[in-house]
């Protein structure tokens, strides 16, 4: 926990020294510095949003990151409240985990109350959207696609349709719903998964998605990628495979 602290201060008192106050112009973006600094900015606030701070609290955070950055006396022993800190952060992480589940639980259930709908091995949901006409990947097989990944209120955590460039995937090197969902499409097939945690990242989740989230992955398969080729073994070497670690 003293680590997540740290991380938080540190965000913090970045994000306080280039934001500007209530009743300032904010900064202009037209340089590809000042776009760079604002993207060290808006990177590290990432870390903060699980702390759902109100208005209010925010405009607290901010005047003791101001007071701090421009050497204020300390009102109090800051350092004594530290523990403190520690217990809205835990309280407030695990109070949102918990929303999460309840929610991911919620469109799991009416997921699989969808026509047409399939639950698979993993317990993911598979919708087919549109029907491929293609070849089917096998589980082992890399494969060429977009994907659009959303939590269950709609805000986007990945996506390659808003990058602009599809995606390449080994299917048993992802997460069981994804391999397993896009394993069960033809080439040209579009289809929705939903990802119960325990086929997406479980309770450990990773960063920018919390432990025990529920995802849904819009996905159309473009096409089955053949496997690269072998390296040339050079003249005299045995040759003794992939390594186990690759």
């Amino acid at each position: 926990m003293k680590s997540v602290i740290l991380c938080i201060s540190l965000c913090l008192a970045l994000l306080t020294g280039c934001a500007a106050s209530a009743n300032e112009q904010p900064p202009v973006l037209d340089t590809d510095d000042q776009k760079a600094l604002y993207a060290v900015g808006f990177a590290l606030s990432q870390n903060l949003t699980t702390l759902d701070l109100t208005p209010e609290e925010l405009t607290l955070v901010q005047r003791g990151l101001s007071d701090g950055i421009q050497k204020v006396d300390e009102p109090f022993d800051i350092q004594a409240f530290m523990p403190q800190l520690e217990q809205i952060f835990d309280g407030r992480v695990r109070a949102k985990i918990e929303r999460e589940k309840a929610a991911g639980l919620a469109l799991v259930e009416a997921a699989k109350a969808e026509t047409g709908a399939k639950v698979l091995p993993s317990g993911a949901v598979y919708l087919e959207t549109a029907a491929g006409t293609g070849a089917q990947p096998a589980i082992t097989e890399r494969v060429k696609l977009h994907y659009h990944g959303t939590f269950h209120n709609g805000d986007v955590f990945d996506s390659s349709v808003d990058a602009g460039e599809p995606a390449e995937f080994t299917l048993n090197q992802v997460v069981p719903c994804f391999g397993e969902g896009v394993s069960s499409m033809k080439v040209g097939g579009k289809a929705k998964l939903t990802c119960p945690p325990e086929a997406a990242y479980g309770e450990s989740g990773r960063p920018g998605i919390l432990p025990g989230t529920t995802l849904i992955f819009e996905v159309e398969l473009l096409d089955i990628l053949a496997a690269p080729a072998a390296p040339a073994v050079p003249s005299g070497n045995s040759d003794m495979g992939e390594s186990p670690a690759e």
